[in-house]
């Protein structure tokens, strides 16, 4: 599934409407540069999960677990730009099978994990960014533009094998 997200309210919707699809167990790997709309796709996925606590990067903590508010599972987000492979990924003893697991930067590192997961790649116009820094005047700020995002959603495994996704609507179970 390939779709064009307009700004960062409509990142914000997306990660709301694929929350709907997941329960304790499920695994998301959040691909992008820099900017592209990786926590504020978080960000919806916890508010649409009713999680507890300020949905923010956890860069520094590499990973930050936000409990449910409504007897669900926690969401665990994660932030996989320092860490080398799957095992300092393991290392983080992550409760896996009994949580929502969102990695940002983990592609790559699943070896071993699970097999079944959600792929979801988003992809900023750097075109755009480039011209907008030159009229902004501040390179920085460019990784706050609000500019339309394409997001693709690759499902791995026999999890999502019964799902559909398609660009035109919320993904969505046959």
């Amino acid at each position: 599934m390939r779709r064009v997200i307009p700004d960062a309210d409509g990142m914000h919707e997306f990660g709301a409407e694929v929350a709907a699809l997941l329960h304790a167990g499920d695994l998301v790997v959040l691909t992008g540069p820099l900017g592209a709309g990786k926590t504020t796709f978080t960000r919806g996925l916890g508010e649409g999960l009713h999680v507890r606590g300020s949905v923010t990067s956890p860069t520094f903590v590499l990973a930050r677990t936000h409990p449910s508010t409504v007897d669900g599972p926690p969401l665990v987000h994660v932030d996989a730009y320092r860490l080398s492979g799957a095992v300092e990924l393991d290392d983080l003893d992550i409760d896996f099978a009994h949580s929502i697991v969102v990695v940002e930067w983990g592609r790559g590192m699943l070896d071993g994990i699970t097999d079944s997961w959600l792929d979801i790649e988003i992809e900023r116009p750097v075109g755009a960014s480039q011209a907008s820094a030159s009229v902004v005047g501040n390179p920085d700020e460019v990784l706050d533009l609000d500019e339309p995002r394409t997001v693709t959603v690759t499902p791995h495994g026999p999890r999502w094998a019964a799902h559909e996704f398609d660009g035109d609507s919320a993904p969505r179970s046959h």
